[in-house]
């Protein structure tokens, strides 16, 4: 075998294909910084020189290479969730949670201590603001939540905490929150503040079982005074409209036999001054008649009839 030396080695590789390969790795550097992809739930940031110079969306994007164009993806269409007091450590159908006492455990407004459990819900609606404007986002977005529920909490009993205004947290608490991201500029949108899980010092569980056990006998009870009224209530009003309207009845029928009254008085009466004798005489009579109507054992003759004595007839008992 010919031994060669390395100067004749060298001298072997030819200046055309080492200029080949540098170009060959100037082009993989060249379409490696060139070229980027945005997904369909993203939006890219691109700087040049170092300054914002645009947004751009999904799909395949062409940028100045050599780090002349940065890109910073964002993710601006999904909804993101922050959880406060526990985490979530495996999900399925059977979840794993982890307790975070040291952001859950409040003061109340009647200096009462509550474990409160909350989430939060966002999504990214400046991807510039987002990238720019504040360096530390997500613990901003963790502060500025625990500052706002532990204002809220700290303004209200807890009884009303565990109660009735629960919901009025939820929606003050997402007000609250998206007035201070957009003085900060963070360039998001809180959707919704959920409460989880309220819950009193473990020393004073049993007590506060008892209260609520105590508030829910009430509100059962006001139910079912409230169904006993409604029941009640349309079947006393209908009886009393029955009543208003047999009286209204009766009121009419007394009047109209009152007017008949009045009228038959008035006829009888002008009747009587046509022929006073002979209006008295038939007013006996009817007398007569009605008084004796239903007695069938009295006959009744005029004293002075002479003409002609009526027989009694015996045999028909009259």
């Amino acid at each position: 075998m010919r031994n060669v030396s390395p100067r004749k080695a060298v001298g072997l590789v030819r200046p055309a294909t080492v200029i080949l390969i540098i170009s060959g790795i100037i082009a993989v550097i060249l379409l490696g910084t060139s070229f980027y992809i945005v997904d369909q739930t993203e939006e890219a940031v691109i700087t040049r020189f170092g300054r914002y110079h645009i947004t751009t969306g999904p799909g395949l994007q062409f940028k100045l290479p050599f780090g002349i164009d940065k890109h910073y993806v964002v993710n601006v269409k999904t909804v993101q969730t922050e959880q406060f007091g526990f985490r979530t450590i495996s999900s399925g159908v059977s979840s794993t949670y982890a307790n975070q006492t040291n952001e859950s455990t409040m003061l109340t407004g009647d200096l009462n201590i509550v474990e409160v459990e909350w989430i939060i819900q966002y999504r990214i609606v400046d991807p510039v603001a987002w990238t720019f404007n504040v360096l530390e986002t997500t613990a901003t977005i963790r502060d500025v939540s625990r500052s706002v529920i532990n204002q809220l909490v700290g303004d209200r009993a807890i009884m009303d905490i565990m109660g009735s205004e629960r919901s009025t947290i939820e929606v003050a608490g997402t007000e609250l929150m998206n007035d201070t991201f957009r003085s900060y500029g963070l360039g998001i949108d809180v959707i919704a503040v959920k409460l989880q899980n309220i819950n009193p010092p473990a020393g004073v569980q049993e007590a506060f079982d008892d209260v609520n056990k105590a508030e829910q006998d009430m509100n059962r009870l006001i139910n079912e005074g409230q169904q006993a009224y409604n029941a009640e209530i349309p079947r006393a009003k209908g009886e009393a409209e029955r009543l208003v309207q047999v009286a209204q009845g009766y009121a009419a029928e007394r009047v109209n036999k009152a007017n008949g009254d009045v009228a038959r008085f008035n006829s009888v009466y002008g009747e009587y001054r046509k022929a006073p004798d002979v209006t008295r005489q038939r007013l006996y009579y009817e007398m007569i008649e009605e008084v004796f109507k239903e007695d069938t054992e009295t006959s009744i003759i005029d004293r002075q009839f002479n003409n002609f004595l009526p027989l009694k007839n015996l045999d028909s008992g009259r």
